[in-house]
């Protein structure tokens, strides 16, 4: 059973977990109105994954004795500059999310609450992941600079990508 300061702390998280994923959708959308279905692609991947990373956590509450109390989700941004634009606000937003997962273990550390601090490991490691694909694709496209047709190489190698479940064991 874990306590009621991190239930409500992993509550946050499950929130800004849905927000990642309301995000990411709404630049998959961008990058669809735009032509780039390669881009889109990787975004509509990034929401699966947010939303299994909300599904772990709502399921880890649950299984302690907790409740998960959903709230209101904010309006994520609608308008980008470019590709580029996208990819270092993905960036900067996964940053922010690690802090947050840091501090959520901080707190479990605070409390002794070793089975939430070590069910935590598995996002730390994660976020690490998400930052590296951000930071991957914010350095190709600088590299990419003006060229379209390396633009358009770029989007045909996201249109790849596929989402693979979680496995958080």
């Amino acid at each position: 059973m874990i306590s009621k300061k991190m239930e409500m702390s992993i509550n946050e998280q499950i929130n800004r977990e849905i927000f990642s994923a309301y995000l990411y959708l709404g630049m998959a959308s961008y990058t669809a109105s735009e032509g780039f279905s390669g881009v889109s692609n990787w975004f509509n991947v990034q929401v699966q994954e947010e939303l299994a990373h909300a599904q772990i956590m709502y399921n880890y509450v649950i299984q302690q004795n907790g409740r998960v109390i959903m709230k209101a989700i904010e309006e994520p941004p609608q308008d980008f500059k470019s590709v580029l634009d996208l990819f270092e606000k993905t960036l900067e937003h996964e940053r922010k999310v690690t802090a947050f997962i840091y501090g959520l273990v901080d707190i479990a550390r605070k409390e002794n609450d070793h089975a939430t601090e070590i069910f935590l490991q598995w996002f730390v490691s994660e976020q690490v992941e998400e930052e590296s694909s951000a930071s991957d694709m914010v350095n190709k496209l600088k590299m990419a600079g003006d060229s379209e047709n390396t633009l358009l190489m770029i989007d045909k190698d996201l249109a790849q990508r596929v989402f693979n479940p979680p496995k958080t064991k």
